[in-house]
């Protein structure tokens, strides 16, 4: 219990670009609190979304063969063409 009485918190000199400064000090105005409870609460909120996306499943992709439709094959182009396109597209 001695211990958080020395403890006052953390002072850091943090060096913002304008655009965040400008974003922070809009929202400052909006919600009416200082500049350090706004910066921990969007600090809070970006660590939290950052451990969410660690949580989510991995995408998987499922390659499947591309290959030319069996019967077919590269050596006939126009019989290809005739079969996508159909044989009205001379």
């Amino acid at each position: 219990m001695m211990l958080e009485r020395y403890h006052q918190g953390v002072r850091t000199t943090l060096t913002l670009d304008d655009d965040v400064s400008a974003q922070l000090k809009l929202e400052m105005r909006r919600s009416g609190k200082s500049f350090r409870e706004t910066v921990n609460e969007f600090l809070r909120l970006g660590l939290h979304a950052r451990q969410e996306m660690k949580a989510t499943r991995r995408f998987v992709v499922r390659p499947k063969p591309l290959g030319p439709p069996s019967g077919l094959s590269y050596d006939n182009i126009e019989e290809l063409l005739d079969w996508l396109d159909g044989p009205g597209r001379r």
